[in-house]
């Protein structure tokens, strides 16, 4: 069986959360064949791997987001009829004919730079502002909608690898190219989402001070499209608990196509890790995150601050890329020296077995968040958590509905520094409470996260998927 996993921005090129999830995988099942196929920004990444492949690796595959600039002299051409009345259900309706625009991608004559210059384009984008946006610049209106559906075309317009089964991590672009793909070469589509792509899209743009309210409403109703499109095609949506199923049935996700499959990890890495030094006097609070803003480092810096002046025996370790958001990871350097706050520590990528051992407790200051590998990863190690209440968090160190083992960590509201500095302080000073926490965390871990219980879910929907699209399971 060959199955190619579709993702946006990640393996192989990023460590960590999804990544870590996708390498765990593709490890689980050695007599699989897997394509990787990732959608990245442009070729200045191409080929910069941080994961070693497996060797059930076969192939990998690279779309780019933004391959090609504006160019001044357009080929002229003509788009199909059919095509032409494709790319009207998708710029003006709620409805799009998807398998009309992958069929045109497939054989798509034209560059996307040539299609969104051309007139055809043109025309219909005409349409929809005359109908929809009167009262603003066409100019602006109109390279807004080229760059809207830029990215779009140029993955579309891209090769695309053939499978047995399309397993994309995300709805977006990824979930678009696994539609594609899937409609191309008669393979099946499975969608695992993490997080809930479309809305931390929305979140984002929400946020966007560059961007003018009815352009976010356009780029959110985008994304929503998208996501539709993958939901409505997929044989199976798999999500990691319930609220996040919620969130995907609300996105017009038909219920029927769904299922939660929680995480796990392997337990046993966890075994004989390298423990704390008692001897040092120093209390270790261990950030394992990559340095860029969803985590919001400088809101946990704050707050150590704060924490740090109440109880100096208090070390804080950012551990994790630092590579991703350049200017941010250096402004939160910058941040930590203007606190003026002796033992913050920034470690730069690391193997988290060599660390997380010799921490009192971890700490986790994301706005957003799907079912964070890090909590369980401390769970093993037998360390409490204290984290944001987004995503799952509050559900692995509370517990869920049918879990009545305590609490293993706490859980504070996002961006709030005084809970997450009192949150410190009061871990710091009970170390038997620590210790009571981080073992009802080990518990709740072994009782449903651990690799074992993801490969089995997995097995079973990949055996039934196999069996429903006639192809042999060979595991």
């Amino acid at each position: 069986m060959r199955i190619c996993f579709i993702s946006e921005g990640c393996y192989p090129y990023v460590a960590g959360g999804v990544s870590s999830w996708i390498d765990s995988m593709i490890r689980s099942f050695p007599k699989v064949d897997f394509v990787v196929w990732t959608v990245i920004a442009d070729r200045s990444i191409s080929g910069r791997f941080v994961y070693e492949l497996p060797e059930n690796v076969v192939e990998v595959h690279e779309a780019y987001l933004n391959d090609k600039d504006w160019g001044l002299k357009v080929k002229s051409f003509s788009v199909p009829k059919k095509a032409r009345q494709a790319l009207r259900t998708l710029l003006l309706g709620r409805h799009a004919d998807w398998e009309g625009i992958f069929d045109y991608a497939d054989k798509m004559d034209p560059s996307p730079n040539d299609l969104l210059m051309g007139k055809e384009f043109y025309a219909i984008i005409r349409a929809f502002y005359d109908r929809y946006y009167p009262q603003i610049n066409f100019t602006d209106f109109l390279w807004t909608m080229r760059s809207v559906y830029l990215p779009l075309f140029q993955v579309l317009g891209q090769d695309s690898p053939k499978a047995d089964l399309y397993h994309c991590v995300s709805t977006g672009y990824a979930g678009i190219l696994g539609c594609m793909a899937s409609h191309i070469h008669g393979g099946g589509l499975l969608i695992s989402e993490h997080g809930i792509y479309t809305r931390e899209r929305e979140e984002e743009l929400i946020k966007a001070d560059w961007l003018q309210s009815f352009y976010k409403n356009i780029w959110i109703e985008h994304f929503k499209k998208m996501s539709k499109a993958a939901y409505e095609r997929a044989w199976v949506v798999t999500s990691l608990f319930e609220h996040a199923r919620e969130l995907q049935e609300q996105l017009d996700c038909p219920k029927k196509s769904q299922l939660i499959i929680p995480n796990g990890i392997d337990v046993g890495r966890f075994e004989d890790i390298p423990q704390k030094d008692e001897d040092d006097g120093f209390v270790e609070i261990g950030a394992f995150v990559r340095v860029t803003p969803i985590k919001d480092i400088k809101t946990m810096l704050q707050a150590f601050s704060l924490a740090k002046k109440a109880d100096p025996r208090l070390r804080l370790w950012v551990m994790g890329p630092d590579d991703e958001d350049i200017e941010y990871a250096n402004e939160c350097k910058e941040y930590a020296a203007y606190l003026g706050i002796n033992d913050i520590i920034f470690t730069g990528r690391i193997r988290t077995l060599d660390y997380i051992g010799k921490m009192d407790f971890t700490i986790l200051t994301s706005i957003s968040e799907g079912q964070p590998l890090v909590i369980l990863e401390s769970f093993a190690a037998r360390r409490p958590v204290i984290a944001t209440d987004v995503g799952n968090c509050k559900g692995l160190i509370m517990g869920e509905e049918d879990d009545d083992l305590g609490k293993a960590g706490i859980v504070t509201h996002v961006m709030n520094v005084r809970e997450l500095s009192a949150a410190m302080l009061e871990l710091a000073k009970h170390p038997k409470m620590r210790a009571a926490m981080g073992e009802i965390g080990y518990r709740r871990l072994t009782s449903r996260y651990t690799l074992g219980h993801m490969r089995n879910a997995y097995t079973a929907l990949y055996r039934s998927l196999a069996e429903r699209n006639g192809t042999t399971w060979p595991e």
